[in-house]
């Protein structure tokens, strides 16, 4: 950790400052002179070939050579450029002495008979040892910083856990009183279930003495699963908030380093750190990345530093060691490959499912996000809620704040109705494409393929209502697309399944019917209609010949190289597969070439508006012929039913209060017969 006050930048610039300096002091004072000896010293002044000398610390002497020296052939090597400070013009040659007095008594020997004029100069140099030493050695200074500085940045940088003597030290943030987190579980809409799991051990936390009264113990882990987005890591935010306990957090991945052992090591760190805060909470984001597990897909001999640290951290967990106050909150959204071991009672007590929300959650979620925002009077919250299904709370986010960059583009005082009409087209299908150029053949294919699923699903009874369909570009490759209100249901039947495949390829089957041919439009429909036809086939049990047999392996990897079937099956799997896509592609044409006027006539209203909602078709072709409430219309009635039972009850409840005598009135009469 950087000292307080003192960013990392600042430090960085320290260490290249210091850098720069001794690679200057290094090459100004590292000596490029060639060693020779007293003699030859001798022999080049008696032929004038020495410029001049300096005398160095009293022990040392260097040569500089004059300019017609340099010229002759002997002395070409000395002359040439080097490769820091350009040409060397001196000194070129040194020598060691015995001390300086002696060197001039011998200098002005050899140059008694030289003439005043001609004799060689001379100087005094006094250098001190720091600047010898660092010449001397500077480069290897250099070294050990550059290594010293990139392993502090491999390993996280300077202090705690960055060092790389402190490497095993855990990166776990640490959330107590002076830094607590403002998130509590008032902001967490959607998840009523998951919160009264997770709302138990915050009590136990705060008033243990009610639960051990009862020889009741608090479990000793939780794994909140679900899919991506659900709220997982904001629920443990809103218990970190809520629990008024020492909380820390940190990921999976943290435990993960490129030394061995280092996993483990910031294992047991971290549960050292936890039991000096003890009681408290540790979370765990993404658990998988240290779960998974224990010997799939090792290779023979390998040592594999994910299965040392999963083992550390279930010993930490329930081991023979083990200390009580410490609670382990985990998240993960692939559960299914999360060692059992792990999973077992005693060290994850509890699996708490953080599903996607249905229509009641959504509208809780949507009016915690929408409070924030300046909200038009047309928005309705729960029309919004169903008209989202499928979303999770990270996608609903997303929404209210798509809609509010729209609305702020358009540069209006309040978010309307349609701006998070626009946010959904945006979030759904992609970024709308207003530039991209399409020609008039291609636009004509595209408007009678979307017109084709209106159609199917419109006469097809088990078929999703459709709200709007559009020819308008989006996305990186959709040039049109269909949006329908699917029901919140979680059983289908297989009619269902087959109407939703029959709608799927009635875009295909509308290109078929009107010119004859088809084109590559329908591959993401081709890629749905196969995937839910071997779904039926493999995983359901929907087909009279393969049987009430399902192959799906919930535990198996998706590596796996081995089938649970034999050739024979496979072939009989792929042949009925390929009849159920024939026989809903022949029905779905059928359909579409008896409504080949209907067809036509949404076509030429979609080349005209681009867009078309289901009052546009309602107009056109006749209300839907199944008399059915769109799920909307099922969660308006129910709220409407729910709120006259809420009403009729406050009425009987007020009406026996005013009927029923009171105590003490009763009393009086009494005694007064008697």
């Amino acid at each position: 950790m950087n000292p307080k006050g003192t960013p990392r930048g600042y430090q960085s610039w320290i260490i290249i400052s210091l850098i720069a300096a001794i690679l200057i002091i290094t090459f100004l004072n590292k000596s490029t002179s060639t060693d020779i000896s007293q003699k030859k010293f001798e022999k080049m002044v008696a032929d004038k070939e020495v410029s001049k000398v300096t005398i160095v610390n009293d022990n040392l002497v260097e040569v500089t050579l004059t300019e017609e020296a340099l010229k002759k052939e002997k002395y070409q090597s000395v002359g040439k450029d080097n490769n820091y400070l350009g040409p060397r013009s001196g000194p070129h040659y040194q020598f060691q002495i015995t001390s300086a007095e002696t060197f001039k008594k011998d200098l002005a020997e050899m140059q008694k008979e030289t003439p005043d004029t001609e004799k060689i100069e001379y100087k005094i140099d006094t250098r001190s040892d720091l600047m010898t030493w660092l010449a001397n050695w500077g480069i290897f200074i250099i070294m050990i910083v550059v290594m010293y500085f990139l392993l502090s940045r491999m390993t996280g940088g300077v202090g705690p856990g960055g060092q790389i003597f402190n490497i095993g030290r855990s990166r776990a943030t640490l959330f107590d009183a002076e830094n607590k987190v403002k998130i509590t579980f008032s902001d967490v809409a959607g998840l009523d279930e998951a919160k009264e799991e997770i709302k138990e051990i915050v009590d136990y936390l705060k008033s243990a003495d009610k639960f051990k009264k009862l020889g009741a113990k608090i479990p000793k882990g939780a794994l909140l699963i679900g899919p991506p987005g659900t709220g997982k890591t904001l629920l443990a935010k809103a218990v970190a908030g809520e629990a008024g306990v020492p909380f820390f957090s940190l990921s999976g991945s943290d435990f993960v380093e490129m030394f061995v052992g280092v996993g483990a090591a910031r294992v047991r760190d971290l549960f050292k750190q936890a039991k000096e805060k003890a009681p408290c909470i540790i979370f765990i984001d993404e658990i998988d990345a240290i779960g998974r597990s224990r010997g799939r897909g090792a290779m023979p001999g390998a040592n594999d530093e994910r299965e040392n640290t999963l083992n550390s951290l279930l010993v930490e967990m329930d081991g023979f060691a083990t200390d009580s106050g410490i609670i382990i909150l985990a998240a993960t959204n692939r559960p299914d490959v999360l060692d059992s071991a792990l999973l077992r009672p005693g060290r994850f007590d509890r699996q708490i499912s953080v599903d996607k929300p249905d229509v009641i959650g959504r509208e809780a979620i949507f009016r915690v996000h929408l409070k924030p925002l300046s909200l038009n009077e047309d928005v309705d919250v729960q029309k919004l809620a169903v008209q989202t299904p499928g979303f999770a709370g990270a996608e609903i986010a997303n929404v209210c704040n798509e809609a509010a960059l729209i609305a702020a583009r358009r540069n209006r005082d309040s978010v309307t109705m349609q701006d998070f009409q626009d946010a959904m087209d945006r979030v759904i299908g992609g970024l709308e494409k207003k530039n991209k150029l399409i020609s008039p053949e291609e636009k004509q294919i595209v408007a009678y393929h979307e017109a084709g699923h209106a159609v199917a699903g419109w006469f097809l009874e088990h078929a999703d209502p459709l709200v709007k369909v559009t020819i308008v570009p989006r996305g990186v490759a959709a040039l049109g697309y269909a949006q329908y209100l699917p029901r919140e249901q979680y059983l289908y039947r297989s009619e269902q399944l087959f109407d939703e495949m029959c709608m799927t390829l009635g875009g295909r089957a509308a290109e078929d019917v009107i010119f004859g041919k088809i084109s590559t439009g329908a591959l993401s429909d081709l890629e749905r209609v196969t995937k839910v036809a071997y779904s039926m086939v493999t995983m359901y049990g929907m087909n009279d010949k393969i049987g009430n047999i399902s192959f799906y392996d919930s535990k198996q990897s998706e590596y796996a190289f081995t089938k649970p079937y034999s050739e024979a099956t496979a072939e009989a799997i792929d042949q009925e597969v390929r009849t159920l896509v024939d026989q809903a592609y022949q029905h779905v044409k059928k359909l579409l070439s008896d409504k080949k006027s209907e067809l036509e006539m949404i076509a030429q209203e979609l080349l005209k508006k681009e867009i078309l909602f289901q009052s546009d078709l309602e107009h056109l072709i006749g209300k839907r012929p199944f008399e059915k409430e769109t799920s909307y219309q099922a969660y308006i009635n129910r709220k409407a039913k729910e709120e006259e039972e809420v009403v009729k009850h406050a009425h009987e409840q007020a009406e026996n209060e005013q009927h029923e005598p009171l105590v003490g009135q009763a009393s009086e009469k009494d005694s007064g017969n008697s």
